[in-house]
């Protein structure tokens, strides 16, 4: 059985584990599990509405109209970003809404955790252009890019490389 991040029976039966075994049913399982993720996105959807209401403001400040090409590309590209992984990091809230007591809690869990890894992509590509965006304005382009590689390092390293690592062991 392949290993979800969502699903902890992979413990099941590993004599190595300090956690004791879950003793619940599928159904409990899937309600734990949504109820988990359910809070984990309200906790990123925080970040998602400080991002997009920075790149909100940004288009009504003086110096807006002075930015150059890649300054305004790199602006429009992150905002688009940033309403894509809004909308991935809410739809398991609005399937959860739209199928509430349809019998379908696991297939909503396993749809929403794909949902939620998309929506951190996209949420790391948003952070990671609002970065270059300010640095390119602060610093200069050679800086912001440099800036920004280690920042898009970081989050590939603590948000999807980690994880894996941790799974693995």
């Amino acid at each position: 059985m392949p290993m979800r991040p969502d699903d902890d029976s992979w413990r099941d039966g590993r004599q190595d584990s300090h956690e004791p075994v879950r003793q619940e049913t599928p159904d409990q399982r899937a309600d734990r599990n949504l109820v988990e993720l359910l809070q984990e996105l309200r906790v990123v959807q925080t970040g998602v509405q400080i991002v997009f209401a920075f790149l909100l403001g940004v288009a009504f400040t003086n110096r807006f109209p002075g930015l150059d090409d890649f300054q305004r590309d790199t602006y429009v590209v992150t905002l688009l970003l940033t309403v894509v992984s809004s909308a991935l990091l809410a739809t398991p809230v609005a399937l959860h809404r739209g199928l509430f007591h349809r019998g379908v809690k696991r297939r909503i869990v396993d749809l929403s955790g794909r949902l939620a890894e998309a929506g951190l992509v996209f949420l790391a590509l948003s952070l990671n252009g609002a970065v270059l965006l300010l640095m390119d304005v602060v610093l200069g382009r050679t800086p912001a890019v440099v800036i920004t590689a280690v920042s898009t390092a970081m989050f590939v390293g603590l948000w999807f490389v980690l994880p894996r690592v941790l799974r693995r062991h």
